[in-house]
């Protein structure tokens, strides 16, 4: 008999309390009580298709079967207790997000077959114990960049699921750069269907409707994955430009961009259509986002002069705050007049902090964990790697993996999380998305979840093997040499 312990689950849990003899097997005959209707049904969805079972959702408590209660909230409200015995298992938490990590962490003790869309032979089984969970950090996240090569609304959503199934939380959308915006804004309907017309290399790029957006953010929402919407600015806006030439100094039109590099574009800082129309479409994507935070990019403005770049951002952070967003940035806005609750997202090197984090530091922005050299997933894993980009070096699952986000920052910096970015610049397919992915993301997650004191290479090693076959299962492809 199997004994419970942390072999099948990434991220690792805080606790592990086996109990050695003691078994679950879900029978025909089994059926879910849940006081989160949304966890309930979630459960029954994944475990239907394998099982074969019909495992009703009901309102007492089953003789057989599995329970997720609205109880025992933790330290932290993501924090939720498993217990398995014979006849049932059972989750609590005092969050829906907790049961639904809970449920995450049961689907990853039973077989891997539990991910096959079929009916499996079985049996069910889960080892007796009980665990207790709870993440490191608030915010564990993963960026996808749509505006490089843009991937429509199926695509977001798989993501999504699988963002969800290592319980990260916050999906970073990277919806403007120079070669594409994505989302269309009825104040300036141009964005998208002249913005949005273009991407790496040509062809005709595209965007979501508002309607398309808000249903991915609430399918996501569903999944407990928040989504943050990124408007890049001033720089990375030849897709902005070339649809409203009056928001560049000079009122050209450049022409569509197709090609990587940046740098080169920037909105006029002089002109005010600029900040009505920096207003507008923030107030559209807030209207458009439950979320707390608005991403306002901010990096690689090399064509705005330093003084430019904080006259830009002293007049367009408000802008997020009056929207009732918290900002968030690319950690070079730094040096800008910091807004309340300002989140810097730090992409430099693990091993050398820059002055615009140092800036922001000494303004007391919490810090967004993005080192380019471990958690780039846009970088190749080794020379061998067929797509992908090398100019932070490459990144094998071990280097995504062995690094401590404490150790990064000086002591007493407010760490808001970890998020693993996933550039578009070489990704045109969402097989390339998973090669690219798999299996970095599970050592992010876990990096992001679990206790520094909890987590080993050679054991994550061992139990990210584990999951190959559930990867197989969800036809994901991915880079099989770790």
């Amino acid at each position: 008999m199997t004994t419970l312990d942390a072999h099948a689950v990434v991220p690792v849990p805080a606790e592990v309390h086996p109990e050695p003899g003691v078994s679950f097997q879900l029978r025909p005959d089994a059926a879910i009580r849940s006081d989160s209707a949304s966890a309930g049904a979630y459960l029954a969805e994944r475990l239907r298709p394998p099982t074969g079972y019909p495992l009703p959702l009901v309102d007492a408590p089953p003789a057989h079967g599995i329970e997720l209660l609205r109880a025992g909230a933790g330290v932290h409200p993501e924090e939720y207790s498993l217990w398995v015995d014979a006849e049932r298992v059972t989750i609590r938490s005092g969050t829906d997000a907790g049961l639904f990590y809970g449920v995450q962490t049961l689907l990853q003790l039973l077989p891997s077959t539990v991910e096959a869309g079929t009916v499996q032979a079985g049996p069910w089984t889960v080892p007796g114990g009980r665990i207790v969970d709870r993440p490191r950090y608030a915010y564990r996240g993963a960026m996808l960049d749509v505006s490089r090569h843009f991937f429509g609304v199926e695509v977001v959503r798989r993501f999504v699921d699988r963002l969800s199934r290592y319980k990260i939380n916050v999906l970073h959308l990277h919806l403007s750069d120079d070669q594409g915006w994505r989302l269309a804004v009825d104040a300036w309907p141009r964005l998208a269907t002249v913005g949005g017309a273009s991407q790496v290399g040509g062809g005709g790029g595209g965007h979501y409707s508002r309607e398309e957006y808000a249903g991915l953010v609430e399918y996501a929402a569903a999944r407990h994955v928040t989504i943050v919407p990124e408007i890049d600015m001033p720089g990375h806006t030849n897709a902005a430009l070339s649809a409203y030439p009056e928001l560049n100094a000079d009122g050209i039109a450049p022409p569509p961009y197709t090609g990587v590099d940046v740098g080169f574009s920037s909105l006029s800082v002089d002109k005010e259509v600029t900040y009505r129309f920096v207003r507008e479409v923030i107030g559209e994507v807030a209207a458009l986002t439950p979320g707390p935070y608005i991403h306002i990019g901010g990096d690689e403005a090399q064509s705005t002069t330093p003084e430019d770049y904080r006259t830009f951002m002293d007049r367009v952070q408000p802008l997020v705050t009056a929207a009732g967003k918290t900002v968030i940035g690319w950690h070079q806005i730094g040096p800008a007049a910091r807004e309340p609750g300002r989140i810097a997202q730090y992409w430099g090197s693990s091993e050398s902090p820059d002055d615009d984090l140092r800036a922001a530091l000494a303004q007391g922005d919490r810090i967004l964990l993005s080192p380019s050299n471990r958690v780039y997933l846009d970088m190749k894993y080794d020379a061998a790697t067929p797509i992908g980009l090398d100019w932070a070096g490459h990144i094998d699952v071990r280097t995504a993996y062995d690094w401590d986000p404490a150790e990064i920052l000086p002591a007493g910096a407010d760490v808001a999380g970890v998020e693993a970015p996933l550039w578009t610049e070489t990704v045109e397919t969402p097989a390339d998305i998973d090669r690219l992915t798999y299996p970095r993301l599970p050592a992010v997650a876990e990096l992001a979840w679990s206790p520094q004191r909890s987590r080993y290479w050679p054991d994550f090693r061992a139990r990210l093997a584990a999951h190959e076959p559930r990867w197989a299962h969800l036809g994901i492809e991915f880079h099989p040499e770790y």
